[in-house]
């Protein structure tokens, strides 16, 4: 409804729903996580200002003597940008010989006449794909910026070009998070199309790589995504993917996001709330994140025994106290609606490994969070620029999207691999090193 109609008479205001207890972090940044200061550094340019005028005496401040620099104050400005039109005058010379030569284009400068040039294409890519600005509102931009006019064409070919020169790049990031001994898979839906129709956004990252997939939310789709059947590592999903057990069979081991099993601990903690189990699950579970997380900075390859093991004996009990007091409804497996939690526990006593996984190898990561944050930015840009009616398109964005966050795994500034890749020249993921 919308919020003019709050006030009509016989509106019902909605249940105000039960906030959880929160992370009980505070706001702002973090006790020893990084951050940035204003700090004092060799300057780029320095300019002198020196007293005018005259003195109260009535002599001229320019024949006073200089005594040098009282204070000093450091400022950090960026450069106004204005395009500026590039000549390129391409010479021929004649050899002693006869023979004519006539110079090559720079990298970058296309065969017409009149073009725009790899930093401003660069640029508009990076506002559309990484900044989430609408296409029209790109434009606007860029010409408030630089001074440019540039059309929507423009930038919609620049995106083209820019998933054109990367294909390969995409390739090899795909071959080797196919390779990787552990990768995250999500998914998300996308308004993308004729309207009335969504397109699911496949997600397959690691720690150092990203890709994004544009399809339906079959298994056929999924295996067009590419990654399958090849991937032979750690699974680490949302839920256990038994529905693509056939292709899954070779994989390593699966490893479920215990941040989603937190959340549905809690559903249950709220459906019975004199319950203890489900409290208990949530404790054990967040012990042992935070012992991996301690394992893991250390260089352990698994979390020590002794830390571990009261915590999955703590969990254990809890998963065998909740299903002694949520009997199971009679019925068939897969027509039976079960109570609330019933199925969250069955899953963790059937499949221990599925949930704790992680405790074993501090390669694997306990939850999820790394795809989720990684399929974010899809949600974002279709708040703010709505449906995306091309699936071409749209995938390329995606393309770009994950060429992108691959090198800023790297530590690559985004900007330059853009650049890069505006001049025929795209930024390659180094080889990784050997296991």
């Amino acid at each position: 409804m919308p919020p003019s109609a709050d006030d009509l008479p016989g509106r019902v205001p909605p249940e105000r729903q039960r906030r959880g207890k929160g992370s009980g972090r505070s706001r702002g940044k973090q006790p020893g996580a990084p951050g940035t200061s204003m700090t004092w550094a060799e300057p780029d340019e320095v300019i002198d200002h020196r007293p005018a005028g005259a003195c109260g005496c009535g002599a001229d401040l320019a024949l006073a003597e200089d005594l040098g620099v009282a204070r000093s104050h450091q400022q950090l400005e960026v450069p106004l940008v204005t395009a500026r039109r590039i000549q390129h005058d391409l010479h021929e010379f004649r050899c002693g010989c006869g023979a004519v030569h006539v110079a090559g284009r720079p990298a970058g400068v296309p065969e017409s006449a009149v073009s725009i040039g790899p930093n401003l294409r660069a640029l508009a890519v990076y506002l559309v794909i990484y900044q989430h600005v609408p296409v029209a509102r790109c434009a606007e931009l860029i010409a408030d910026l630089t001074g440019a006019r540039v059309s929507a064409g423009f930038i919609h070919s620049c995106l083209a070009k820019a998933a054109d020169v990367i294909a390969d790049v995409v390739k090899l990031i795909k071959t080797l998070i196919t390779a990787a001994h552990v990768a995250g898979f999500d998914e998300t839906t996308l308004r993308c199309g004729p309207a009335g129709t969504k397109k699911y956004v496949q997600a397959a990252v690691t720690e150092l790589y990203s890709l994004f997939f544009l399809g339906r939310r079959t298994l056929e789709s999924f295996r067009d995504f590419g990654i399958l059947p090849a991937f032979a590592g750690v699974v680490v999903s949302d839920r256990y993917v038994n529905y693509f057990h056939d292709d899954w069979e070779h994989i390593t081991g699966n490893q479920v996001c215990c941040s989603h099993l937190i959340r549905d601990f809690q559903d249950a903690a709220e459906s019975y709330p004199k319950a203890i189990w489900p409290v208990q699950a949530q404790r054990a579970l967040r012990g042992l994140i935070a012992a991996w997380h301690q394992a893991r900075d250390a260089g352990q390859p698994a979390i020590g025994p002794d830390i571990a093991g009261p915590l999955l004996r703590e969990f254990r009990h809890a998963v065998l106290a909740g299903l002694s007091s949520v009997p199971r409804v009679p019925g068939p497996k897969h027509a039976t609606a079960q109570r609330p939690g019933r199925d969250l526990l069955e899953f963790c006593r059937d499949r221990p490994g599925d949930v704790t996984r992680f405790c074993e190898d501090t390669r694997i990561w306990p939850t999820n969070n790394i795809s989720e944050r990684a399929v974010r930015p899809v949600k974002t840009q279709q708040k703010i620029s709505g449906r995306l009616t091309s699936e071409a398109i749209t995938q390329d964005r995606l393309d770009i999207r994950g060429y992108t966050d691959t090198a800023r795994k790297h530590g690559r500034n985004v900007m330059d691999v853009l650049r890069a890749a505006m001049t025929g020249n795209p930024w390659h993921p180094p080889n990784p090193a050997p296991a």
